[in-house]
């Protein structure tokens, strides 16, 4: 799991699997494979980061 922060400033945990794509309009708004939306306070480049790490982590190297 990944930590997100949503706009109110509570911290909140995504399965980085479930994440299919991002939009930033101007908040950037998460949309997982079952078609949930998130809106967080990260940027796109730290969600990327957390995801590549959470995948180095368990051992997965490529996206």
């Amino acid at each position: 799991m990944i930590e997100v922060t949503r706009l109110n400033g509570k911290k909140y945990w995504v399965n980085p699997h479930q994440v299919e794509c991002m939009e930033q309009n101007p908040d950037l708004t998460l949309t997982l494979l079952s078609g949930k939306k998130i809106v967080v306070k990260d940027s796109p480049e730290e969600i990327i980061e957390k995801i590549v790490s959470y995948r180095k982590k368990i051992g997965m190297q490529e996206l």
